[in-house]
């Protein structure tokens, strides 16, 4: 099929089962399911009738169940519903999971756009279009990957889900229900399909949503003293923050895959609620923190720490009165290079490319972090597209490049499922 490819498998026969799912994948067939679900907003807009993924799921329905699928539907709150699908072979063996989320961020102004955000124009071999990359391809992708297993006929030995879950962009909702209803259970491993330029992301950075409310006295501007200012205690904090993050990166240093942690403020503001007045002092302020986290950072020591920094600013200043609260915690998650799954992809890599493949990590938390940390399911992060380009004005994604991720996708199923002894 490609010239120059390393350590075919040994086994002819395998190789010519492989061959046989990979005619299967046709690039004019990904290119029109990669436009039919960009041309569905499935931005979350709970004012709007059609403001979620219902229409994304009731597409990807008809289409697998078309296709034979099993499919299932439950929802996750009204009109969030998460889809999966099944497919058994006819020997037993492996359970492989394809994940890839129905929802995209908003797309903001359209006239930032030159292509229309839900167009999904084509433009040679670009396709343009809100969730192009993140990650309406790479569900495509993940889909004909799977329908070319099932359609080739092949003594398939396992089983393969689709899993498309709601809120990946928010709070992961969809992949939290879908875990905690046991549907994750007897899963061997996940493929997360996420824009990551096909490298091998085996790590992820965790994450810590932190809230700090600060109370101070409402006073007027011209007579600050006869109030408490919560913004300068808010801001006080701020800095202290900032130093926390120096000290965990002298402490913890640079992750090969992931690069530095990071405590990062996103939201000063006061009051933490109502309309703020360029004269007066409010009874409130609010600050937010977005923790990124390397894997030998503990969370809970990094809460105990700035639980420590307000600690300290109370003891200086006897009007300091501020609590802190995490809404969120994600783990970092790191998947071993000797795991089954890791090997396997590396190994379709090399028969797809002839190349060894490039390993990376992923710098922020995906559905794939609780499919890891929740229910023990040993994950590999990858898929078509530029890292940078999710969530940004005319996001595109190749044809070229998810041509290569479906191809990549089913051979990682095939050499999982057969396991090392066919093709080694």
């Amino acid at each position: 099929m490609n010239e120059g490819r390393a350590e075919p498998p040994a086994d002819p026969g395998f190789e010519k089962l492989l061959e046989a799912v990979l005619r299967r994948i046709d690039r004019e067939d990904l290119a029109r399911l990669v436009q039919d679900l960009i041309r569905i907003p499935s931005v979350y807009r709970p004012e709007e009738a059609e403001g979620n993924e219902a229409r994304a799921a009731r597409f990807l329905t008809d289409y697998l169940e078309r296709e034979g699928f099993e499919v299932n539907v439950e929802a996750v709150a009204p009109g969030r519903p998460n889809v999966w699908a099944a497919w058994e072979g006819e020997r037993p063996g492996k359970t492989l999971l394809f994940e890839a989320h129905t929802d995209v961020v908003t797309e903001g102004r359209a006239e930032d756009w030159e292509h229309p955000p839900f167009g999904a124009e084509r433009a040679g071999e670009r396709i343009y279009g809100r969730g192009a990359c993140d990650t309406k391809g790479n569900l495509a992708a993940a889909v004909l990957a799977v329908k070319a297993i099932k359609d080739s006929g092949v003594p398939f030995p396992g089983k393969l889900t689709l899993c498309h879950p709601v809120d990946e962009e928010g709070m992961m909702a969809g992949i939290k229900a879908f875990i905690e209803h046991g549907h994750a259970e007897g899963v061997d491993g996940a493929v997360i399909c996420e824009p990551e330029e096909n490298q091998l992301c085996v790590r992820q950075k965790g994450a810590l949503r932190v809230e700090v409310t600060f109370r101070g006295r409402m006073a007027h501007g011209a007579m600050p003293q006869s109030g408490v200012n919560p913004v300068t205690r808010a801001a006080r904090f701020v800095v202290a923050v900032e130093e926390l993050e120096r000290e965990e990166v002298e402490r913890h240093g640079e992750d090969p895959f992931l690069g530095v942690p990071s405590l990062t403020p996103t939201i000063l503001m006061g009051p933490d609620f109502g309309e703020p007045q360029i004269n007066v002092i409010p009874a409130s302020a609010y600050v937010a923190l977005d923790i990124r986290t390397v894997p030998s950072q503990s969370h809970e020591e990094l809460v105990r720490r700035l639980e420590e920094c307000l600690k300290e600013l109370g003891s200086e200043d006897p009007d300091f009165d501020a609590r802190l609260e995490v809404i969120e915690e994600r783990p970092p998650t790191e998947t071993p290079m000797e795991n089954p799954l890791v090997r396997a992809m590396a190994a379709a890599h090399r028969y797809l490319t002839g190349e060894e493949p490039r390993y990376n990590g992923v710098p922020g938390a995906t559905d794939g972090t609780y499919l890891s940390t929740w229910a023990g399911v040993p994950i590999v992060t990858t898929g078509a597209g530029e890292r940078e380009i999710p969530h940004h004005a005319d996001e595109w994604v190749s044809v070229e490049e998810l041509l290569t991720t479906c191809k990549l996708y089913a051979t990682t199923a095939m050499y999982y499922c057969y396991g090392e002894d066919a093709h080694v």
